[in-house]
């Protein structure tokens, strides 16, 4: 699925536009229990009802593809009978309408979904007439294919946070019923997948709200899919390998990861400035990872554990490389460079003080110093010796207008 894909479902997902056939859905308690069953008829519901639920399915489409949003392959084994792909095309079949399929999946589920809480587990069945486009992307009245789908979220249900609330009938301002609340959803999927406006019963989309610790465990236990990375996740792995690899004596890591950084946020910029909207996205293949490392000047010796590093953690398939940008990270070097340049440039100022104070020190030392003090007659008797810091000084107090002459020279 790509974007174009996913935002025609999505924008489907109005009062108007939706064609939602049947929504079910329970409430599973901290046990794993099961306390309240859904079933209703999705376009009979009431308004308001309807849009929070409209809410919900949307945030299951939300994000970004490839990081929130992952494109997951079923193995041939879940697409024999018995399998999981199986069972979920009989569930979209059934239109929700079979209990004993939905209280199935309800089981699978509870059995693979690591939660510590309340939630609800909600399922929409849907059929979408899709309707043909001309090539400049016009519609047109005949209807291509009906896809029939699946949507899953799975939503905590929350207590609200205790507080104060204005009690009417009581006419006073007191402590306020905690209730418990569906919160966003966390985790859902939409089955088949919805590729080039077409059926794709050999893939699903599926969603995470927490992109550094996706629910990994639902995929392999629920779908029986391979996980993938998150980008986010591809984020932290690709940092701590160039890291480690390049740290040597010096501790060198972090900033050859940063020239690294640098050099893909130019060439992301540079696509940025030519992207017509039909661009694929920026793949770091091997081969662009040396020669990103190449123009960065990484010594070659790094770049080639680096790049071997690379090959064995993302063997699979390359990266998109806004994925692995840093950006916030880059931001906060930039400015790190630029404070350490201000601490570089004070010090060599001070320096430069300091050599300059030892150069006097040096024409004066060992020669006699003529000092001339001109002061008002009755301000003689006012110069007199006082121990200051441990030492014999003169004091000589003066006004604005009064002035000294060293060797010569007038003391400003």
């Amino acid at each position: 699925m790509n974007k174009k894909d996913i935002a025609e479902l999505k924008k489907r997902l109005t009062k108007k536009k939706v064609t939602f056939t049947r929504l079910r859905g329970c409430f599973v308690n901290a046990d794993k229990e099961i306390v309240l069953n859904i079933n209703e008829n999705f376009l009979n519901m009431e308004e308001e009802d309807m849009f929070k639920y409209l809410e919900i399915a949307k945030k299951t489409m939300s994000g970004k593809l490839g990081n929130n949003l992952l494109e997951l392959e079923f193995p041939l084994s879940e697409e024999e009978n018995l399998g999981k792909q199986q069972f979920l095309m009989g569930l979209k079949s059934s239109a929700l309408k079979n209990d004993d399929l939905v209280n199935r999946f309800y089981e699978l589920v509870i059995e693979n979904f690591e939660y510590t809480g309340n939630y609800l587990i909600l399922l929409f069945h849907d059929a979408y007439d899709v309707i043909k486009k001309s090539s400049d992307n016009a519609e047109l009245d005949e209807s291509e294919e009906v896809y029939e789908y699946l949507l899953c979220a799975i939503c905590p249900i929350i207590l609200t946070k205790p507080g104060l609330g204005y009690k009417e009938e009581e006419q006073k301002i007191a402590s306020r019923i905690r209730d418990w609340i569906v919160d966003v959803p966390v985790t859902g999927f939409i089955f088949p997948a919805f590729t080039d406006r077409s059926t794709d019963i050999h893939s699903l989309l599926f969603y995470n709200k927490d992109t550094k610790e996706p629910h990994n465990e639902f995929i392999a236990g629920g779908f029986g899919c391979i996980t993938k990375k998150t980008g986010t996740e591809q984020k932290i792995i690709f940092k701590d390998l160039v890291i480690n690899e390049a740290s040597d004596e010096e501790d060198k890591g972090e900033d050859i990861f940063y020239d690294i950084q640098e050099n893909i946020n130019y060439i992301l910029e540079e696509e940025a400035l030519i992207d017509d909207g039909s661009k694929e996205p920026l793949l770091i293949t091997k081969e662009k990872l040396a020669s990103i490392m190449d123009d960065a000047g990484v010594p070659e010796e790094i770049s080639q554990k680096i790049e071997e590093a690379y090959v064995e953690e993302f063997e699979d398939e390359p990266v998109m490389a806004e994925f692995i940008l840093d950006s916030k990270g880059l931001a906060d070097n930039v400015q790190k460079k630029r404070e350490q340049g201000l601490v570089k440039e004070v010090c060599e100022l001070k320096q430069q003080l300091s050599d300059m104070s030892l150069k006097v020190n040096e024409e004066i030392k060992d020669k006699d110093i003529d000092l001339i003090v001109k002061v008002k007659p009755e301000k003689v008797e006012m110069i007199k010796k006082q121990l200051v810091d441990g030492k014999m000084c003169v004091v000589i107090p003066l006004e604005d207008d009064e002035n000294l002459v060293i060797n010569g020279e007038l003391d400003k």
